[in-house]
């Protein structure tokens, strides 16, 4: 079993990164800042299993990550903290670049001077995953391939910007320090636990609350969507089996228009949580002002995964759906502290 330390443990994708590490019997050591978007209840239950400590910290401290690399002498570093929304980027970009950019550097720094004291099966067992997005690519258009490993860099908003510079920090110090790195790029994730800013939580929650449903644009701009838990897998995939100095796509292979996929979740509280009215929860949805530089399509080609990772997504998108859905009916105390948070941190 690894000895794991995580940044952006107590995030979306992180917890349950974090959970699954713990589960599998993993030493998991959490770093996280505990910004709006992090959750300690999300990792509560694991209080008791003996394999998980959260570390309250900001991934740009130097002194901090020195302390750590000494007392955790981690096997395997995986890195997913990072701001992450693109409205939060475009309204002001200095966090996007701090946490994303400078954040990462200074991890690498430290990793670097930790792997260069490492000898033996310690230092050739040692990785450094780097968790990026698909959106570094850029935009497709309808009728474009899907993005590979080798499709150039081309982000369009602030967010990311600073994912791209971070990949490109993260390969110099492979090709330069020979850092035995790895890096993943995903495309959008849906499950439990996420701050309801993204498309997904918004759609529910608006539902619930029985507000407008707001969607950009004509709804016509297309992601390819994947449950977090095959994200997860993906992860591990990777820093078991990831050469170094590689990138692996990671998809769903679910292509869906905006506006396709909200009439999808309105069809499932329809069922679920049908309005008082009795009218269809798609009435409520209204067309909106359009994100500046919105890319219109983002698709992936995982075939690298499948071939070197034995990687492939598991859960299909009904059920992904419909479990989501599920889980925000079901824990409203969870989001209602969520958007508490992010109230007293505006």
């Amino acid at each position: 079993m690894a000895r794991a330390l995580v940044t952006g443990g107590a995030g979306f994708i992180g917890s349950h990164l974090v959970r699954r590490l713990v589960a599998a019997g993993h030493q998991v050591t959490n770093l996280d800042r505990l910004t709006y978007a992090g959750s300690r209840e999300s990792l509560a239950h694991l209080a008791d299993s003996g394999r998980h400590r959260l570390v309250v910290g900001d991934v740009r401290d130097t002194d901090l990550l020195g302390r750590l690399f000494v007392e955790v002498r981690p096997e395997w570093v995986l890195h997913l903290a990072a701001e992450s929304h693109v409205d939060r980027s475009i309204a002001g970009a200095e966090a996007f670049v701090e946490t994303n950019i400078v954040g990462t550097f200074r991890l690498l720094d430290a990793s670097l001077a930790h792997w260069r004291s490492l000898s033996g099966a310690e230092r050739e067992g040692f990785r450094f995953l780097q968790v990026s997005t698909d959106e570094v690519h850029g935009s497709l258009g309808p009728d474009d391939p899907p993005f590979n490993e080798v499709t150039p860099l081309a982000p369009r908003s602030p967010y990311s910007a600073s994912k791209a510079a971070a990949e490109h920090l993260v390969a110099a110090w492979h090709a330069t320090h020979g850092l035995p790195t790895v890096t993943t790029r995903c495309s959008n994730n849906l499950g439990p636990f996420q701050f309801p800013e993204k498309l997904i939580p918004v759609v529910i929650l608006s539902a619930l609350s029985g507000r407008d449903i707001p969607v950009y644009g004509r709804g016509d701009n297309i992601r390819d969507w994947m449950h977090v838990d095959d994200h997860v897998e993906g992860l591990l995939a990777a820093v078991r089996l990831g050469r170094p100095g590689r990138t692996y796509l990671l998809g769903g292979g679910n292509e869906l228009g905006n506006l396709q996929l909200v009439r999808l979740i309105c069809e499932i509280l329809d069922k679920l949580r049908p309005r008082p009215d009795g009218r269809p929860h798609a009435d409520a949805v209204r067309l909106v002002r359009d994100r500046p530089g919105h890319d219109l399509r983002y698709a992936v080609d995982c075939r690298r995964a499948r071939e070197e990772l034995g990687w492939r997504p598991r859960i299909g998108l009904d059920d992904a759906l419909r479990s989501t859905v599920e889980w925000y009916l079901e824990n409203e105390a969870w989001w209602r502290a969520a958007l508490r948070r992010n109230q007293g941190t505006a």
